[in-house]
């Protein structure tokens, strides 16, 4: 009875095992859904692929639902990797063990020197004082670039968004910021600089309807980060596989335009420490 004991716990032993060697082999990717889960799926699947093949292992992509939930599951070792905005990196990194925080490896050229934009189709607004008492929308509250920044930013110039305009609202996402702009839903709104032109580039917005009137200072943004438990050893191939991703490959050039970058870059937890003061001065952390 004890032998056949032993041997059914060393068999379940061995399942485990083995599922945790199989689970070891799928690099589980997510990112915030700051735009329509079709697009950020149709960014990810060539990366994906471009991963696959320099890591040699599965890489999968877990859409989530909201910003917290990518925060959570990263924090929570559900996800292996994920693409932050600023804020959500500093939400995380302050959500994990100090021991193990999560670690960001790269951010796009441009994300050192991140800007928002501020749109209307309002003929007579030229500047956020022609909009005192107007309708105003952010994106997601947990945004960096669609809400924190512009929000620290306004406070900074004298301007508390709950009183000075008539109503903010959230519409979850960049690219319905502009719908609703668009759409006369709200007065103006402000967006990611990269979504902006990319939608300009796209024809997905009327630029003769709506425009830009401002354009916030720079600031640090989005990066790709790796939960703090993930094997060094794959961080640092992952870390190399994206910078070396090179514009003049024409197979990885059109990976980095999907993605809206020139080039990657690496980052350190000490860029998006501006961040965090923006956004307690913002109290958006406690």
């Amino acid at each position: 009875m004890l032998k056949r004991t032993l041997a059914l716990t060393a068999g379940l032993a061995l399942s485990f095992t083995a599922v945790l060697a199989q689970a070891a082999d799928v690099l589980k990717v997510s990112a915030i859904p700051d735009e329509a889960p079709t697009e950020l799926l149709r960014k990810f699947e060539p990366l994906g692929a471009y991963l696959e093949q320099q890591l040699g292992m599965k890489v999968q992509f877990v859409p989530v639902a909201d910003y917290p939930a990518v925060v959570e599951a990263l924090a929570t070792d559900r996800l292996d990797m994920a693409w932050l905005g600023g804020f959500t990196f500093v939400q995380a990194r302050l959500k994990t063990d100090a021991t193990t925080p999560v670690i960001p490896l790269v951010q796009r050229e441009q994300d050192a020197q991140f800007t928002s934009k501020f749109i209307t189709a309002d003929p007579n607004v030229k500047s956020l004082t022609d909009l005192k008492g107007k309708t105003f929308a952010f994106g997601s509250v947990s945004s960096t670039s669609g809400s924190l920044m512009p929000r620290y930013f306004m406070l900074k110039d004298g301007i508390k968004p709950e009183t000075y305009f008539s109503r903010v609202g959230y519409s979850g996402a960049h690219d319905a910021t502009v719908a609703w702009v668009q759409a006369g839903k709200v007065d103006a709104g402000v967006l990611n600089a990269s979504v902006w032109q990319k939608l300009v580039d796209a024809g997905k917005v009327d630029t003769n309807k709506v425009k830009v009137f401002a354009t916030t200072p720079a600031y640090f943004d989005y990066n790709w980060t790796v939960r703090g438990t993930l094997d060094p050893a794959l961080a640092g191939k992952i870390k190399k596989a994206f910078l070396a991703l090179d514009p003049a490959n024409p197979e990885q050039k059109k990976i980095l335009d999907l993605q809206a970058a020139s080039r990657f870059i690496e980052t350190s937890p000490d860029n998006y420490k501006g961040i965090e003061e923006a956004a307690r001065a913002a109290e958006l952390l406690k």
